[in-house]
């Protein structure tokens, strides 16, 4: 590798790695604005949902521009295209975050839901080691800690197939609760979402350290 690309590989590694810790970020905040009822946190994570989406510009614009230039083949042409998918992930992710703030600003307007029909905060943990186990595992090209992230993924499913049946039946018995139900419906959709983003990030992982394309295979 010159030493000219070596020097963009570098530089796209550190833009999507800012940009993958704010993503994740803001899904940390995002689900402390559901759990407190804090609405002045979600509206700073909606609010800061445009800075991702100008990041995501930049890195696509830095990965066409070392294609165009550089064109690199074998595993820097891989790590470069991991990038390119990575990023639109990670602006997606943050997009999922600020609609679970969008969810946090009405909850917190509401009494508080208890009990809680599943376990949105334990869904929501999984799903936070999830993200920060793919951000590691692509920061150190670790393919086996990104095969861990694919192996969770089912974990989180079920939760949220689990979550349907408890809510409907929440629902019957509380029916003047109903739209605070829904909102936690759509909570659990987002993180749901998340986690098939985190795994997505693993799958791109593996394909630049091994190769190997794995999405859509069976784990």
């Amino acid at each position: 590798m010159s030493v000219h690309l070596q020097k963009q590989i570098d530089k796209l590694k550190r833009q999507i790695t800012a940009m993958g810790n704010l993503a994740e970020q803001s899904l940390l905040k995002a689900m402390v604005a559901v759990e407190r009822r804090d609405a002045v946190v979600a509206e700073q994570v909606i609010a800061a949902d445009g800075k991702v989406d100008q990041m995501e510009l930049d890195v696509e614009e830095e990965c066409l521009h070392t294609l165009a230039l550089y064109q690199p083949v074998a595993s820097d042409l891989r790590y470069v295209v991991s990038v390119l998918k990575i990023n639109n992930d990670l602006e997606r992710i943050a997009d999922m975050a600020s609609n679970i703030a969008q969810q946090a600003v009405f909850l917190a307007s509401e009494p508080p839901v208890d009990p809680m029909p599943f376990d949105l905060v334990g869904m929501a943990d999984r799903v936070r080691r999830m993200l920060a186990r793919a951000l590691e595992a692509m920061l150190n090209s670790d393919p086996e800690l990104a095969d861990t992230v694919r192996a969770s993924d089912d974990e989180v499913d079920t939760i949220h197939r689990h979550m349907y049946e408890r809510v409907e039946a929440a629902m019957r018995e509380r029916p003047d609760r109903i739209p605070s139900f829904i909102h936690l419906m759509n909570i659990s959709r987002q993180l749901e979402r998340v986690a098939d983003l985190a795994t997505n990030i693993a799958e791109d992982v593996i394909y630049t350290a091994r190769g190997k394309l794995v999405r859509h295979m069976h784990e």
